[in-house]
């Protein structure tokens, strides 16, 4: 399978090339560019026409994104900021409407830590904790240098109650075991601030059952995923994202999302179903698409991956 700049392997690559079916003159948005995998694509079926705009609240991804498009032939425009800002970053850049728009909302492979291919100091540079297998500071935010304002991942653990990080942890991570591993965060924090994504994770092991620690997935996962979610008030920003891009959207235009957990897929398909029940879109798939045998085989992080995509109709059709 094809690696992007970072190391990373774009999910459901020749799906959402054959879904969203750009072609030349097309104004096509990348809400969550990544490491540019699916960005490469796109970018070549505009040939030499056509505009393509790329979004990244992670400046590091932007410059990964930028080498790998260095030899686009159409016009290239980046943004490092939140997809939640699409409206008033296409109004600065003067552009009045898109045809196609993806959102890819996987962490990459960069942002994880894992399985890149990337040299340790690399590593270091991507550290912001959102992995549990590596010692690295407890923000888990996208933007590389939050402001000190910033809520991170270790201003939640260390000062939110107990019962705020239980609704958090079971309402964000579907976590069972969110009351335990609350409680055990908050005896912990007593006497020692968590300052690291290992000692996080290390915590929330053992706060769970033995039986529970040999699963499939390590017990930390579904809380750092709650986290994560809480820092960068992902559903929020999908939802004003996902809004702002179907406002901008030509008649006749598409839009893809990738989703990788049961909350952003059912906020997907909630607001999807609104716009076809409403007599506004198509959905081009009525189930979502998710990853062959072959690519979950040599990508496992694909599995939860569904891909689903609609098209605006266009007026009296």
């Amino acid at each position: 399978m094809t690696k992007d700049e970072s190391g990373h392997t774009p999910v459901l690559l020749h799906e959402v090339v054959f879904l969203l079916d750009v072609r030349r003159g097309d104004v096509v948005l990348d809400a969550t560019l990544g490491g540019g995998g699916h960005a490469e694509k796109l970018v070549k079926g505009l040939g030499g026409n056509g505009l393509f705009i790329g979004f990244d609240a992670d400046s590091d991804a932007l410059q990964r994104t930028r080498k790998v498009l260095a030899h686009a032939r159409a016009p290239v425009r980046l943004v490092c900021g939140n997809f939640r800002n699409i409206g008033r970053e296409l109004e600065r850049l003067g552009v009045k409407s898109m045809t196609k728009a993806l959102f890819d909302l996987g962490m990459s492979s960069y942002q994880l830590n894992l399985d890149s291919g990337l040299p340790a100091a690399s590593w270091a540079q991507a550290g912001r904790g959102f992995s549990f297998k590596a010692d690295e500071p407890l923000l888990m935010t996208y933007a590389k240098h939050p402001g000190a304002e910033a809520v991170t991942a270790a201003t939640i653990v260390n000062t939110w109650s107990e019962k705020t990080l239980a609704d958090i942890i079971f309402g964000f991570g579907e976590e069972r075991y969110a009351r335990r591993i609350a409680r055990a965060i908050v005896e912990r924090r007593h006497k020692h601030p968590f300052r690291t994504s290992h000692e996080l994770a290390e915590t929330i092991r053992e706060a769970t059952p033995r039986g529970y620690r040999g699963g499939r997935i390590h017990p930390a996962t579904r809380t750092f995923q709650a986290l994560r979610i809480a820092v960068n008030d992902e559903l929020g920003a999908l939802s004003e994202g996902l809004a702002a891009a179907w406002k901008l959207l030509a008649p006749g235009g598409r839009i893809a999302v990738i989703s990788f957990h049961s909350l952003e897929d059912r906020l997907v398909k909630r607001m999807f179903a609104a716009w076809e029940k409403d007599g506004e879109g198509k959905r081009l798939v009525k189930k979502p698409v998710v990853p062959g045998r072959e690519e979950v085989i040599a990508n496992p992080r694909a599995r939860s991956a569904k891909l689903r995509v609609i098209e605006k109709l266009k007026i009296g059709a």
